[in-house]
């Protein structure tokens, strides 16, 4: 009997975990994968680069949920996923990562004796301020089926009274997304054409991403972070994909002087296949991107992390990641050893082959074939 699973999207980190997934179960006879988009980020410039881009389906269902606190949001998802699960009757609910979807879809189909499946479980930061890190300890409880990108989340679930038996270490769903893209990446002078004066980036270039509100909220910190990127792009050209968030904080904190020069240039948010072609080519990534860290290892991308901690310490232990925080001594340090050694070398974590997603769509196919045996 042919069994479904009502697929959950809906921040962009989800999509390029998502598509793959979607992609191996149209492959599989014995699953129908189904696609629910809660709306928690969505545009139609952000489903055209990203959706369409990434070959997403379109949603089967989309809640429309849009933006809002974490509460309110969560609680938006909440009500409006019941009456889609009284209707739907799936067999299972897959959730990706740890955005506010993941944790209010996750809850309401355990509430209602519906498995769930965790992509990405057990990565820990240890750090209960991130509202990530609530997610993802919430959802890991409460789901049946949980897949690990590295063997170090193992630990973690099972220190919090996880049996191994519900877990299964496949790797990366990211990774599988890069690395059937990477030919189709927009290369990096073509994104920077429009740029003030595209030809300073010719000999190398290094990119900025701030999303995270303990670096864009503060003042004091993201004054001090943009100063001390400013400072190393007299050294290294750097470009800014700013999203609109961190954009209207560096306006009403009066920080646009640091940011507008030549050499250091703000872009709108881009597209996946344009981020990905210039990760490729850069010389160093400054970031406090979970994602991000995990395709810089892969890329062999040297990886600055502006955070104090990390949920994916292999991009740290085996790849080109290093942790820096926000002080700037630290980060002039890290970049002083990029330009005059390279950076870490790194190497490709186990696992991350491309072929993460095929090894889930098997193992949920086989766990419900079982489930309904029994």
């Amino acid at each position: 009997m042919t069994k479904t699973i009502l697929n959950i999207v809906g921040a962009r980190p989800n999509f390029m975990k998502i598509a793959p997934i979607m992609a191996a179960f149209r492959e599989r006879k014995g699953t129908v994968a189904r696609l629910l988009h809660t709306g928690q980020h969505y545009d139609a410039a952000m489903k055209q680069s990203f959706f369409d881009q990434l070959g997403i389906p379109e949603p089967d269902i989309d809640l429309g949920v849009g933006s809002g606190s974490h509460a309110l949001q969560t609680a938006e998802i909440m009500r409006r996923f019941e009456p889609v699960l009284d209707a739907e009757k799936p067999d299972a609910v897959l959730v990706v990562g740890d955005v506010n979807s993941t944790i209010a879809c996750a809850l309401v189909a355990v509430k209602k004796g519906i498995p769930v499946i965790h992509v990405e479980a057990g990565l820990r930061s240890n750090d209960r301020a991130m509202p990530e890190e609530i997610n993802r300890v919430l959802t890991d409880q409460i789901s049946d089926l949980l897949f690990i990108t590295e063997r170090s989340a193992l630990a973690n679930l099972q220190r919090e009274g996880i049996a191994e038996a519900r877990v299964h270490f496949v790797g990366n769903v990211m990774i599988d997304t890069l690395l059937s893209h990477l030919g189709h990446a927009v290369p990096p002078e073509r994104t920077l054409a429009e740029s003030p004066q595209p030809e300073i980036f010719k000999t190398g270039y290094g990119i900025l991403t701030l999303h995270r509100p303990s670096n864009v909220d503060d003042t004091d910190v993201l004054r001090r972070l943009l100063q001390c990127i400013a400072e190393i792009s007299a050294q290294l050209p750097i470009v800014f994909p700013v999203h609109p968030r961190t954009r209207a904080r560096i306006e009403s904190a009066g920080l646009a002087s640091l940011v507008n020069t030549p050499r250091f240039v703000l872009t709108p948010p881009l597209s996946y296949l344009e981020m990905l072609g210039l990760m490729a080519k850069a010389k160093a990534v400054f970031t406090d991107s979970g994602g991000i860290q995990e395709e810089t290892t892969s890329l062999g991308v040297p990886c600055i992390t502006l955070r104090e901690n990390t949920e994916r310490p292999i991009t740290v232990e085996q790849g080109t990641n290093t942790i820096v925080g926000t002080d700037p001594q630290r980060i002039h340090t890290a970049w002083n050893e990029i330009a005059r050694s390279g950076g870490k070398a790194g190497r490709v974590p186990e696992l991350w082959d491309g072929k993460s997603a095929q090894r889930i769509a098997a193992i949920v196919e086989n766990w419900l074939r079982a489930k309904t045996a029994v």
